[in-house]
């Protein structure tokens, strides 16, 4: 199965805070619009990412304005709007409702990380180390519902095989 993705600057920050921006490179292809690229100029790119086989692309009408969502993220919805079988990488709350209100999938950083164990880049007890990193390490707010329900789903799927 073939991944394409477009990113907002969340996931990219998230997993590069928890080292592991490498398990973008379990996607196809990735795409990053200049403005949610320049987003991270502005609060110093990643350590390592210029190590990742991405693709910078230019948005020119972004989504309208909406005040819950900032400029990367109207730039990311607006590429995923436009492309089908484009998956939209946010951890965002509003980019995530407003993406499944246009029937764009949505995927976080612990959907990466989940990536990442089903192609076979990590173990188990990886993915599972991972996602409890986002919460503890990452500047990501995310519960431990969350990360214990990502866990469960890929132990489930272990103990199905």
């Amino acid at each position: 199965m073939t991944t394409a993705a477009v990113a907002d600057t969340g996931p990219l920050i998230h997993l590069a805070e928890i080292d592991a921006l490498d398990l973008l490179t379990t996607l196809d292809r990735l795409l990053v619009p200049e403005t949610v690229y320049a987003e991270l100029q502005a609060g110093g790119l990643p350590d390592r990412l210029s190590e990742l086989d991405f693709e910078r692309i230019t948005v020119d009408e972004p989504i309208d304005q909406t005040p819950e969502l900032d400029a990367g993220e109207r730039a990311a919805l607006a590429v995923a709007d436009n492309q089908e079988d484009l998956v939209l990488l946010t951890d965002d709350l509003a980019a995530r409702e407003f993406a499944q209100q246009s029937d764009i999938e949505v995927h976080g950083s612990i959907g990466i990380i989940a990536l990442g164990y089903h192609r076979g880049m990590l173990t188990l007890d990886e993915a599972a180390t991972h996602m409890r990193a986002l919460q503890a390490e990452a500047s990501l707010f995310i519960t431990d519902a969350v990360v214990e329900q990502g866990i469960e789903l890929l132990e489930s799927e272990d103990d199905a095989v």
